[in-house]
């Protein structure tokens, strides 16, 4: 399949939110990309859909979902499918991604982005459903690893090493979320560094930071929240530079979705992300 992702190579963008759409269209400022939460749009016209075209005019666009809930055992959503497949044909998105997580189950759906359990049935199971995403929308998706918060006793290998034979398997693509990274190597107690070494250089096609806050649980002890509703932390910055050295200058998404701050703020967010590639590319007009 294709890697559409080439054409943004060394760029870093931001998530485009409803706060931001008049400001952003009247402002124009020098983000390389924006992204938008695909299911946001599956409403057919109205105001989101209207400044998202009007965006999309200016720069180029990710699809990034939240609903496909791909590890799930119920089957795929059709309706799903179809209006994210007429998004794609409408758009024509750089990148499409979602999860790698379930969040449905029966027919219920949570409020959340589960983890799976990191089993060989599981894996089994999602490169299936990978392939079976990929060719009803005729296109590569990445998979983004999800930060957590619980473990699971029957997991056989480590979140990596069945990310990594996930994207091997099935043919998509990884995002890499380098915050979920360090959230998820803090609250379980393993090396960040270790997890950024067994990725694959050749299938990171876009890179996630985001804020996080930190919370207690007792005894001295805190866990760390992926909450997108602050900056990105100075240990993360340095974790996306090590990240930076292994995979190359990939497209680069900040992350804002709760107390979100005035634009110029995001826009200085990506404007550091880019700074840091710069030695390595330039983003394409």
């Amino acid at each position: 399949m294709d890697q559409p992702s080439r054409s943004l190579t060394g760029c870093a963008g931001i998530g485009l939110r409803s706060e931001h759409y008049v400001e952003f269209i009247e402002s124009r400022p020098p983000v390389g990309f924006i992204e938008v939460h695909s299911e946001n749009y599956f409403g057919r016209g109205g105001k989101p859909l209207h400044f998202l075209k009007l965006a999309r005019e200016s720069y180029p666009l990710s699809l990034h979902g939240v609903g496909l809930s791909i590890g799930s055992v119920d089957p795929l959503s059709e309706p799903h499918l179809a209006r994210l497949g007429e998004l794609i044909e409408m758009l024509e998105p750089a990148l499409v991604s979602d999860h790698l997580c379930w969040s449905s189950v029966g027919g219920i759906h949570a409020n959340d982005l589960l983890p799976l359990p990191f089993t060989g049935e599981a894996l089994s199971h999602v490169v299936s459903r990978v392939q079976r995403v990929q060719e009803r929308l005729r296109r590569r998706i990445l998979l983004e690893n999800v930060s957590s918060y619980m473990e699971y006793v029957q997991s056989a290998m480590p979140e990596w090493e069945f990310l990594a034979e996930v994207a091997r398997r099935s043919g998509c693509g990884i995002l890499l979320d380098v915050n979920n990274i360090f959230v998820s190597a803090h609250n379980h107690g393993f090396e960040a560094m270790r997890y950024l070494r067994a990725i694959p250089r050749q299938v990171v096609e876009e890179i996630h930071l985001a804020g996080f806050t930190r919370k207690p649980v007792g005894g001295g002890a805190e866990i760390l929240i992926d909450t997108h509703s602050a900056p990105v932390a100075e240990a993360v910055w340095t974790l996306y530079a090590a990240a930076l050295e292994r995979f190359g200058p990939v497209p680069t998404l900040v992350e804002w979705d709760a107390d979100l701050p005035p634009l110029p703020v995001l826009v200085a967010e990506a404007a550091k992300a880019r700074s840091l590639m710069e030695l390595r590319h330039a983003c394409a007009a």
